[in-house]
């Protein structure tokens, strides 16, 4: 399916991988696929990630990230750990000679793998898939606290909570209302799931689950309410 790049919006696209053969390689397949989607891109290439995190050190503006697993000194994995202690924006696809790797980066949310030698088409349709997830993650909760007005963009948002007639949303701040968990629950999207009477959960920041308990990325810990198990790794699954 072909989407439409928007106007004016340039996609930043950054590769890391430490062979010049393939990044000269999927450096040629990014230009067809903005041929073919329309989508403008500012495209920047590194051959180690230790080059990488130099630059990102000064300029994080970055939307998508080809990210090669085996490299030098620091792999792709540790690399990707890196960036995801302050970054749940960017969009992630290892790309990966080795199949056994892929088991490695669930904890890094990665968007998707790619397997050596990458085809066009495949590539394509991740790429298609990344820019659809950042134009949903330019959606915001607008909150109206007593003296201002918050936008809170949804993938900032871990998780909301609710304490007698408060509900707290948890995020890079935390930002406490008098509303109801079931108003929050109709103004956010599929990445959100309600988990029992007390909680709302953005399952993009789920690290582990367990038969009682919920472990998110940020450190958190969140009882987990009997019967909801089941329920609960069938959307972590469905949003994978």
């Amino acid at each position: 399916m072909k989407m439409q790049g928007e106007k004016g919006r340039i996609l930043k696209i950054a590769i890391c991988d430490d062979s010049l053969a393939d990044t000269d390689y999927i450096s040629s397949l990014l230009q067809q696929w903005t041929c073919t989607s329309g989508q403008k891109i500012k495209m920047t290439v590194f051959h180690s990630a230790e080059a990488f995190l130099f630059e990102y050190s000064v300029n994080k503006d970055i939307d998508i990230l080809l990210l090669d697993i085996e490299m030098g000194n620091m792999d792709g994995v540790t690399m990707a750990r890196q960036i995801r202690k302050e970054n749940e924006y960017v969009q992630i696809i290892f790309i990966t000679g080795y199949s056994e790797y892929i088991s490695e980066g669930y904890e890094v949310s990665a968007l998707h793998y790619l397997l050596k030698p990458v085809k066009s088409q495949k590539l394509f349709e991740v790429l298609d898939r990344a820019l659809d997830k950042l134009k949903k993650n330019e959606r915001v909760l607008i909150l109206n606290l007593s003296d201002e007005i918050v936008r809170i963009p949804f993938y900032e948002i871990q998780y909301l909570e609710v304490n007698q007639n408060y509900v707290t949303v948890h995020g890079k701040k935390d930002y406490i209302v008098k509303r109801t968990l079931g108003e929050f629950e109709h103004e956010l999207d599929e990445r959100f799931y309600r988990m029992g009477r007390s909680f709302i959960l953005n399952l993009t920041y789920i690290q582990r689950v367990t038969k009682k308990e919920v472990y998110l990325s940020n450190g958190s810990v969140l009882p987990l309410p009997r019967g909801q198990y089941e329920p609960l790794n069938r959307a972590i699954i469905s949003r994978m």
